[in-house]
């Protein structure tokens, strides 16, 4: 969208992201003048970083962006990605939110009372500021990739889209968490020879014992932990469980790829001689996913007991293949490897952030998205207070959390400056 760029905004919101755009929502439902900055397009993320065959991995119905329910036929489906994007391009058009896409913030700074925000499309203040811009900012590449040879292809995931992009021969996935693992399936189902690196993420059951695992955790009240909870308060920076949505969902089992003839890695530490190296740590790997995989399971099963619900029996997963040795080198030119795709996540660009809101490990400090910095706020973050903040599920009560503090502030400073008038006068 072109608008013409004011001198001044009540609130300004950085990302136009989901995160953004139910802040724009809800700023909107308070009558807050405000503008959206994105430095690429709106949902550029849905519409440019995922592969030809992504899908949701939790059911449609958890789709609840503010005013913007899952407005399918399926919610017990997983929509496909022209689904994804056709369902936020409906809450893109509904929100109408006063966006100036291709417009980067390089700089945000204290200015007296307000703020003063830098933009490659001019300066400008405001009373308030939401960053919205994610943990997801920029692709996380390991300096390990510059010893690898010029003869391999690189990509990232959010540059996949198909195994057909890649030359003929050997695959590596480097890491093993929700993309990393749907995307070695992906090259799997098509016949790729691939060798899959894992970490430490943890995996999660499709269906059990009838029904949905994501129904189950909804039932339990799984999704209504907050960080405060006891324990929950590193939850932030877990990895996400493992599983899919692809063609109607099912578990995505490590072992049974391995006796299928994908070949399993520990983690990575180097690149030496045209060789990759890795930890002795597969076992470990797979056993702690497993362990996961069946702690949710059996909260499940107390659940059901408590509950007294007739479901069908259920089980402990029971691993269907084991490592006989602990591989820590792989010969590349051996192998026949030509491509390699870095599951290795993202890292944020908090860079333009001139203000003291981070903790010693450069993440922000807040209560629910709310700062030390009164009228800063952050917004889309992972555990920012649920497990679904960040996700379709619960942004949009983040947004309109913090959007309610944001307003709360602005009628505050309105009856101080009233009374201080009177005083005055």
């Amino acid at each position: 969208m072109t608008l013409p760029l004011k001198s001044h905004y009540s609130a300004v919101v950085i990302g136009g992201g989901q995160a953004g755009l139910s802040a724009s929502h809800y700023l909107q439902v308070h009558g807050i003048q405000h503008v959206v900055f994105e430095k690429k397009t709106v949902a550029h993320k849905w519409k440019n970083e995922r592969w030809d065959a992504f899908c949701l991995v939790t059911p449609n119905w958890q789709c609840q962006l503010p005013g913007h329910p899952y407005d399918g036929e399926d919610p017990h489906g997983f929509m496909v990605k022209d689904e994804i994007i056709g369902y936020v391009d409906r809450f893109i058009t509904k929100v109408g939110a006063p966006v100036l896409e291709g417009t980067s913030v390089t700089s945000l700074e204290k200015s007296g009372d307000l703020f003063r925000i830098e933009t490659n499309a001019g300066s400008i203040t405001a009373d308030s500021v939401v960053i919205a811009t994610s943990l997801y900012s920029e692709p996380a590449i390991p300096r390990a990739a510059e010893r690898l040879p010029d003869s391999i292809m690189q990509i990232h995931t959010a540059d996949y889209r198909n195994p057909g992009q890649l030359p003929d021969g050997g695959v590596i996935v480097v890491g093993s968490g929700q993309s990393g693992c749907q995307i070695a399936e992906d090259l799997h189902l098509a016949g790729r020879k691939v060798y899959l690196v894992t970490g430490n993420a943890p995996r999660c059951a499709r269906f059990y014992r009838g029904r949905d695992v994501v129904d189950w955790l909804a039932d339990v009240g799984q999704y209504d932990i907050t960080v405060e909870h006891d324990g929950m308060t590193k939850k932030k920076h877990d990895t996400n469980h493992y599983l899919t949505g692809r063609d109607g969902g099912r578990d995505i089992d490590l072992r049974k790829f391995a006796l299928e003839g994908m070949a399993l890695y520990g983690r990575m530490h180097g690149v030496s001689g045209g060789k990759m190296l890795f930890q002795p740590n597969l076992k470990s790997n797979l056993d702690g996913a497993d362990r996961v995989y069946n702690g949710i399971n059996a909260l499940i099963d107390r659940h059901i007991a408590d509950k007294g619900i007739d479901a069908p029996a259920g089980s402990p997963y029971v691993p269907l293949w084991e490592p006989e040795t602990e591989p820590t080198e792989l010969d590349l030119a051996a192998e026949g490897i030509t491509s390699v795709i870095w599951a290795t996540g993202f890292t944020p660009d908090w860079s333009f952030v001139g203000l003291p809101i981070f903790d010693g490990n450069a993440y922000p400090v807040h209560r629910r998205g709310v700062t030390a910095v009164d009228g800063v706020y952050v917004l889309g973050l992972p555990w920012l207070w649920t497990w679904g903040s960040g996700r379709f599920l619960a942004v949009g009560k983040d947004a309109e959390h913090v959007v309610g503090h944001l307003a709360d502030r602005i009628v505050n400073k309105a009856v101080s400056s009233v009374l201080k008038q009177a005083v005055n006068g």
